[in-house]
């Protein structure tokens, strides 16, 4: 083959009100679906079952091995594996996205009326509220945010336009593809070939959805205005 070579499931949630979201609820304008899950499941639970599950979310905030705190809750209480998985990520979910925002900006009586909405009962709103508004805080939100930033990032990113000028299928000749190449922190390198159609796709609803979020701060701008 010869190439050519040139050179590039969760409900909607309310937009008003005040939040660390600039207008929105904590969570965003979708409610993850593991906090739906939990925040159903968790209606059936009994205050020390509840108060247990928060404790091992709290110390798998903090990057603690649960297995064996999460064993000793799924023997004791009458809950099913996959019952106390949806309840545990749910928590571990709602409680991370809390402790991302800073509390000059964030206030309890805003997270408490959003746990509201979920149909969150009333006690086990409160338990939520000293993690994130209380005295573990600062622990809870350093490894929450630390744990994010695991994630590698970009370090290097490299394309190129090929056109295929032999090749054994007549519908890729002459056909324009853009082969990219990432190479993460982590040391490992990818590379993978995208049609022109497909990267125009891309391009199209990348610059849709940055003007969906532009349209979204101008309306946040002028409710606080108003």
């Amino acid at each position: 083959m010869t190439r050519g070579r040139g050179r590039g499931h969760g409900r909607h949630r309310d937009t008003g009100g005040e939040g660390g979201g600039g207008g929105r609820g904590f969570l965003g304008p979708r409610v993850p679906v593991e906090v739906e899950a939990m925040a159903r499941g968790v209606q059936d639970v009994g205050k020390e079952v509840f108060r247990r599950l928060l404790k091992v979310t709290v110390n798998a905030l903090e990057g603690k091995d649960c297995k064996e705190s999460v064993k000793l809750i799924a023997e004791s209480a009458n809950l099913s594996e996959e019952q106390l998985a949806f309840l545990i990520s749910g928590m571990y979910t709602l409680l991370q996205e809390a402790l991302r925002l800073p509390l000059s900006t964030f206030k309890q009586e805003v997270f408490k009326e959003d746990l509201k909405e979920l149909r969150i009962p009333e006690d086990f709103i409160v338990d939520f509220s000293s993690v994130v508004f209380g005295n573990r805080r600062p622990t809870s939100e350093g490894s929450a945010l630390i744990q994010k930033s695991r994630l590698p990032s970009i370090q290097d990113f490299k394309w190129r336009v090929d056109v295929a000028i032999s090749t054994s299928s007549l519908a890729r000749a002459l056909q324009p593809s853009i082969l990219m190449m990432m190479k993460l922190s982590d040391g490992t390198a990818h590379r993978f070939e995208v049609p022109v159609a497909k990267f125009q796709e891309l391009r199209y609803n990348v610059a849709l959805i940055l003007k969906e979020m532009n349209d979204l701060e101008k309306r946040s701008v002028l409710k606080i205005q108003d």
